[in-house]
């Protein structure tokens, strides 16, 4: 606590230097002749940043309280908070690079408004980009953390910032979606269904050289090791269909609770099993 006290009287000490500062050169207009947009655009600047800053971590602060969110961890709601600071000290040095030029406000709002238009125009993609992050941010739908399906990529989301989505898959791939096709794809969000039942489709030769019951015994053995994980009695071998030279079977089981990641090592476990059986036929 006496950490963030010390950073909160660090802002505002800068802050009321940058003010004092931008006073000074106002009244001393005539000494810094030709220098004076220069320096005057940058404390202008500074004053900016200070007082994002301070509001920017304020907020965040009080929405950390309020939820009780250790500081290590984030969230959508901060990382659209942090999103917002950066594109308005992105604007914050636009503005201060054309002030060299002493613009007034007047002229400044006609010369960025033709430029932002311009700009628009060429960089469409990536605009919509930052807008459909800032859209997904601040949204319910998905989270950090959550376990989701975008169009063919399926993981756990670990970022979301201005222009992409960062999920890892299930092969500890990193796959960077951009916001936009995250905005417009389909999305199905596991985390929120609360599913429990994990199921693994895999094929089996008829010529198998043991039972469906031994194999079921044998997979149910081997997870001994998650059986607190897994309600009781509720791990089987299905026959799905019936082909001519190999069965469709799927395996279940159901989780005590919602846990992505002890899900993984179960499922990636299982698989391995089933292939060495295979492999042993």
């Amino acid at each position: 606590m006496q950490s963030v006290i010390l950073r909160y009287i660090i802002r505002f000490s800068l802050l009321a230097i940058f003010l004092y500062t931008r006073q000074y050169i106002e009244i001393n207009k005539v000494a810094f002749d030709k220098t004076f947009y220069f320096f005057h655009s940058i404390v202008e600047f500074l004053i900016l940043l200070a007082i994002v800053n301070i509001v920017t971590a304020a907020l965040i602060m009080i929405y950390r309280l309020r939820k009780n969110i250790p500081y290590k961890y984030t969230d959508n709601v901060i990382n659209g908070i942090n999103n917002l600071y950066y594109l308005i000290v992105t604007f914050g040095v636009i503005l201060m690079v054309l002030g060299f030029w002493g613009l007034d406000l007047k002229s400044l709002l006609t010369s960025l408004s033709i430029v932002g238009a311009a700009v628009a125009i060429i960089s469409k993609d990536y605009v919509s980009g930052i807008i459909s992050g800032i859209i997904i941010s601040f949204s319910k739908e998905i989270n950090i953390d959550d376990y989701v399906k975008i169009g063919t990529h399926q993981g756990k989301i670990t970022e979301i910032n201005l222009t992409k989505v960062s999920l890892l898959n299930d092969d500890d791939d990193i796959i960077y979606i951009p916001n936009d096709k995250v905005y417009m794809s389909e999305i199905i969000n596991y985390t929120k269904r609360e599913i429990k039942k994990v199921s693994i489709d895999f094929e089996l030769s008829i010529k198998y050289h043991t039972t469906i019951e031994q194999l079921e015994k044998t997979i149910s053995e081997s997870l001994k090791d998650f059986q607190h994980f897994i309600e009781p009695d509720s791990f089987t071998i299905k026959i799905v269909d019936v082909h001519h030279e190999y069965l469709s079977l799927k395996c279940q089981y159901k989780l005590q609770e919602v846990n992505r990641e002890v899900e993984r090592m179960i499922r990636k476990k299982t698989i391995r099993l089933i292939a060495n059986s295979i492999k042993e036929e």
